[in-house]
């Protein structure tokens, strides 16, 4: 195993840590170096963001964070979150015509409760779905471990029954998803392709960064050739280039496909795409519960974990 594939299986365990999660929290400085990546707690805040990535002409899609709820109540609080959420961006002018979208965790609005955590988290699922249709854009549902993918895909089918254009995310690292894109790459159907965030074992995911790789490229053979709308999320200069070289070789118009980046990540690349004339999306993370999104973060690139440990450093 590659170093950068132990730090990356370290970082991960750290995500899960709550000794480390508090020691983060309370440090004087994380926060003020978090907004890197997350650009705030309120609504307010991530309005903000995708206002000024508009105005540069780059799309958003955004992500109130938290994930694994076990209470009601926070289920509801995270459904009413997104409601809120859609309408200020919808009042900002930033839907009309999907420059701004919803990434949505179905854990977060209920999928790990007992007993009916499908059912929950679906209809929860299907109000934020309506609110965003009647604002003029769309959900992207996110992927999480490999234990929930057939529960997250089968609420997929149920939405697209009424909102066709609610997105799917695949996760090049686990074995299958060269297979579920090959499903997933007909007419009308919006699919993200990362690389994988979460620790899986090795039964069911490509473990060294060289193997993910070669399954992400796989992956994107097939949605490129497909009929379906590939979104390209990688910051890897690379995959980026072989993104665009399948594009070409496919005929594929601009608008047929867009790339997706994380917020704060490589800011320059992702102003280079717009201003060359491709799509580009940014995904904006938001609210309190950070650590996580950041942990992992931190294991899909080093230089993340090395940006971060400066400004502590530095400002501690």
């Amino acid at each position: 195993m590659e170093p950068s594939d132990l730090l990356r299986n370290g970082m991960l365990q750290l995500a899960a840590s709550t000794r480390v999660r508090d020691f983060v929290e309370r440090a004087p400085v994380s926060r003020n170096v978090v907004h890197r990546f997350v650009p705030g707690a309120r609504t307010d805040d991530a309005v903000r963001a995708a206002s000024g990535l508009a105005n540069r002409h780059r799309m958003s899609t955004i992500d109130y964070l938290g994930e694994d709820t076990t209470e009601l109540r926070q289920a509801q609080h995270t459904r009413d979150a997104y409601l809120a959420l859609i309408a200020a961006l919808a009042e900002a002018g930033l839907t009309a015509d999907g420059t701004a979208e919803a990434s949505l965790k179905l854990s977060a609005v209920g999928q790990a409760l007992p007993g009916d955590g499908d059912k929950i988290s679906l209809e929860h699922a299907r109000q934020i779905c309506q609110a965003a249709a009647n604002a003029g854009t769309t959900v992207t549902l996110d992927m999480e471990d490999h234990t929930t993918t057939d529960a997250t895909l089968e609420t997929l089918r149920e939405l697209r029954r009424d909102f066709p254009n609610v997105g799917a995310v695949l996760q090049a690292y686990l074995h299958r998803t060269e297979a579920d894109c090959a499903d997933l790459a007909h007419e009308g159907s919006r699919v993200r392709l990362c690389k994988g965030a979460y620790k899986e074992p090795e039964s069911v995911a490509y473990q060294s960064s060289g193997e993910i790789d070669k399954s992400y490229v796989r992956c994107l053979k097939v949605l490129m050739a497909g009929e379906g709308y590939p979104m390209i999320a990688s910051h890897d200069p690379r995959l980026v280039e072989i993104a665009g070289a399948l594009a070409a070789k496919n005929g594929r118009d601009p608008k047929s496909f867009e790339y997706q980046m994380l917020y704060g990540i490589r800011p320059e690349e992702q102003q280079r795409i717009a201003d060359r004339g491709d799509q580009m999306r940014v995904y904006i993370p938001y609210g309190e519960e950070w650590y996580g999104y950041l942990m992992r973060r931190m294991a899909e690139k080093p230089g993340n974990l090395a940006f971060f440990l400066r400004g502590v450093a530095t400002r501690g």
